[in-house]
This record gives C-alpha cells, structure tokens and sequence, in this order.
C-alpha cells in the first residue's frame, strides 16, 4: 500500500459515483454515448481476461456478442419475455456455445488458435442467417416499445422526470456501468486467488504451471465460458438500446473485436486498469475526430502501432513504471521475516 494509492481509491469512487449520477444531470446525447464506451470497456475486459492473463488471443469475440443478441431477440420475441430476462438468455446461449467452441479451438495453438476462433464465428454468423424467423440474412427489429417495458423503466421516468425513451437509455446505461464495474472488482478478485495466479502462470510457461500442479485445460476452459458469458451479456444489452439486429452487426468483426483489441493494447494489455485507460482514449479519439471521415481510422492504426512499438506494456504500463502507481496490483508479496534478534553480550569477568 502506497501512500499514492489511497488517493488514487478515492477519485476512482468519486468518478465511479460521477457515472452513477450522469442520467440525472447530463443530456440524454452523452449516456447514449457512454453507453457505448462502457459496451467496449466490458468486451475489453473479457479479451484481456482472455490474452493478457491466459495467454488465448481469440479474434471470434463477435461470435459471443452475436449469439447473446440473437437469443435475446428471440426471447422477447418468439417466448415473448420480459427484456432483462432475454439478456440473461442471451449471457447463458453465448456460454453454451463455447462449449463446443472450445473443444475444437483448444485443440490448436498460438496463430491457429485466433484464426479458428474467427472461422467459428463467421460460420455461427452464416448459421444465425438462416434463421428466418428473426429475418435471416436481413435481420429483425424488436417489437415497438420493448425497451419502454423493461422493469423499472416507469420508476426511473417519475424519479428523474423524463420521457419513457429516457428512462430506458437510464437503465440500459447503468445495467451496462454496472457490469463492467462486476467484472472488474470480480476480475481482480479472480487474479489474486490461487487459480488466478495458475492462469498467470499457464500464460508464462504452460509446462512450468503443469509441473507444480496447474491444471491448463480445466483453467483455460474456465475462463473461456466466463469471458463467453460476459461477452453473451454485453451484446444482448447492446441491442437492447441499438433495437435492431442483423447478422453482419451482430457477428461484426470490426466493432466487437478489432476495437476492442485496439483498446486493450493501447491501455495495457494484461493489467487491469488498462482497458479503461484505452476506453477513454478510444472515446476522446472518436469525439475529436469524428468529422475528419478515414483520418480517425488512421490515427487509431497509427496510434496503435506507436504503442506496440515504444510502450510494450501499454500507456498504463508506462505510467505504472514511471511512477509506482498501480491502483489493481496484482502482484504477490511474500510476508517479510521477522528481525532477527540481537544476541545479549557475553559478561567477561
């Protein structure tokens, strides 16, 4: 414990209660916007749990996303349930599907591994296409006024006296705000427990871990149904606001993995606060450059590449070095040894 960190522990509440605060006093526009970022942040944090602390770059991350959306669209509109439910439906059809994901992605290694986690997902997105009773190839929109429905949407409406449209982006907000702050808390939680600190070691040296008792498969496969889990949640909460689902949307590679990628390595892949660190980057980039067309694609490539080259460990790993300050250690002390006792003098005669 730093003298920095508590300090640094109470702005991080302070901004966490900020966040909390925002559809009572800021525009509508902004949560919306928020709202997004936090969507990113949560996919972040599932990849880096994935490649940065047990060693498994998956560029199929969409496949989850996908999935999650499509179960949670046929929830509401083929059984007719209440929105929150198909959300959790959508979390626990993405962990089913990593099971038999995994069991042919675990089978390769290293490159082979990220390309069949993207094959799996283009071809669960070529699957979802046929579906035709959510639209097939041209997708489906919820039914009109589903997010109006959700639980606590008229509570939220008279408290913050708002339109019902307002109330759900309120919800739908904070449900995403809290689900990142969840896997955060629970992510660090998880990594300095002792099949955290297996799952570090299985990413350094797979046969090292195996010798002193680490089971691989069984940690590796753990993970993978969790991070497939949030993942399932985040995406079918996204549609829930973007109400409107296709499979090239829901099975993009390019905003639910490539971004994604993009941010955890520019913030630190591997640590903790680094995904926030490149969603806030990621955000700020998006609003400055937003009229500029390809040039903002451009500067995120560029800026990417700078960072793999010159600060290996991230902006947050930079700044961690730099300064001593890290607010999510990781790392494990041992108890420092007792003083030794100094030894009473011999009285000489």
């Amino acid at each position: 414990m730093t003298p920095s960190r508590p300090l640094g522990l109470i702005a991080a509440f302070a901004a966490l209660a900020v966040l909390y605060a925002l559809p009572a006093i800021a525009p509508r526009a902004l949560v919306q916007d928020l709202f997004g970022v936090l969507t990113l942040l949560v996919l972040a944090l599932n990849w880096n749990t994935l490649a940065g602390f047990a060693g498994l770059v998956s560029v199929g991350q969409q496949a989850f996303v996908g999935i999650g959306a499509y179960a949670m669209f046929a929830a509401i509109i083929l059984m007719d349930l209440n929105p929150l439910v198909g959300v959790l439906i959508g979390g626990l059809a993405a962990a089913a599907f990593a099971l038999p994901m995994a069991f042919f992605a675990f089978r390769l290694n290293g490159a082979y591994f990220a390309i069949g986690t993207w094959v799996v997902a283009d071809i669960a997105r070529l699957g979802i296409s046929q579906w035709k009773a959510l639209g097939g190839g041209t997708g489906t929109s919820l039914p009109k006024g589903t997010a109006k429905d959700m639980a606590f949407v008229d509570r939220i409406k008279a408290a913050l006296d708002v339109s019902s449209a307002a109330a759900a982006d309120a919800l739908t907000y904070w449900l995403m705000l809290t689900l990142a702050v969840a896997m955060l808390v629970a992510g660090h939680v998880f990594l300095r427990s002792r099949m955290g600190l297996g799952l570090q070691a299985i990413r350094d040296n797979e046969t090292a871990a195996r010798s002193v008792g680490v089971d691989p498969v069984r940690l590796k496969a753990l993970v993978f149904l969790l991070t497939a889990f949030g993942t399932g949640l985040c995406g079918a909460l996204a549609f829930i606001q973007i109400t409107r689902v296709t499979p090239d949307a829901a099975f993009s590679v390019i905003d639910w993995t490539a971004f994604v990628i993009f941010i955890t390595v520019i913030g630190g892949i591997g640590t903790l606060p680094g995904p926030i660190v490149g969603a806030v980057i990621f955000y700020a980039l998006q609003r400055l450059l937003a009229d500029y067309g390809t040039i903002y694609l451009i500067v995120l490539g560029c800026l990417g590449i700078a960072v793999m080259l010159f600060a290996r460990r991230g902006l947050w790993g930079v700044f961690t070095g730099r300064t001593g300050i890290d607010l999510l250690p990781l790392t494990h002390r041992p108890p420092k040894s007792a003083a030794p006792q100094p030894q009473a003098s011999r009285r000489t005669a």
